[in-house]
């Protein structure tokens, strides 16, 4: 006898729900700490020297080169072995997350920095104020339009990409679907409410990072 969607839902969303909020623990802390770390790349590949730009370069290609789930297995089985270091898997996507983010946020802050005009710095230093007061209080806010939108659209993708900590064995929304599904057989209701879930939580940060875009058109 075929089980009621009624009593599917009932079942199946208290379960959807605890697996959702370790989804999103696992990106806003990837964002977080992502926004931040490519804050921190993009004025030192501004101000940086040789060697330092040389190393984030480095970081950026190894980032853009290798796919984030080859990572999440290297740090993930990786380290116990070489380094004896036992991540736990929730920690280790987000920490995965956080430098595959950083490096993309950080290529944004470098372009959005780099577009500015280079009289702003040279004003600043010729008005008495640090590397940092110039940074926090000129440089960045004047490339925040600049900044936002593909900065979004960055977090976006890192909140669908960490459907991939399921692999390293993390119960995140992804597996809980998937573990509901082995017991009801109601893969079209789980898959729909999944998709639902991600669609509610991206949809609104791809709205407003083209609304700015639309907004801020002639900044950005």
């Amino acid at each position: 006898m075929t089980t009621p969607v009624s009593e599917l839902l009932g079942q199946a969303l208290p379960l959807l729900v605890v697996g959702a909020g370790q989804t999103l623990a696992i990106s806003l802390l990837a964002i977080l700490f992502a926004t931040l770390g490519g804050l921190g790349y993009g004025v030192l590949a501004q101000q940086g020297g040789r060697l330092t730009q040389g190393v984030l370069r480095l970081y950026l290609e190894l980032f853009r080169v290798v796919p984030v789930l080859v990572w999440l297995y290297l740090f993930f089985f990786g380290l116990p072995i070489v380094f004896s270091l036992d991540i736990p898997a929730f920690w280790c996507a987000v920490l995965v997350l956080s430098l595959w983010g950083a490096s993309e946020v950080g290529e944004v802050v470098r372009g959005g920095l780099g577009s500015l005009a280079r009289g702003q710095q040279e004003a600043g230093l010729a008005l008495g104020l640090s590397r940092w007061q110039l940074y926090r209080h000129v440089l960045l806010p004047q490339a925040l339009q600049r900044l936002t939108p593909p900065t979004i659209n960055i977090h976006t993708r890192i909140i669908k990409t960490s459907s991939l900590a399921v692999l390293i064995g993390v119960v995140e929304v992804i597996k809980v679907g998937q573990q509901i599904i082995e017991r009801t057989y109601a893969s079209l209701l789980i898959y729909g409410l999944l998709f639902l879930f991600f669609f509610l939580v991206c949809y609104p940060l791809s709205l407003a990072s083209r609304r700015l875009e639309q907004k801020w058109g002639n900044a950005v």
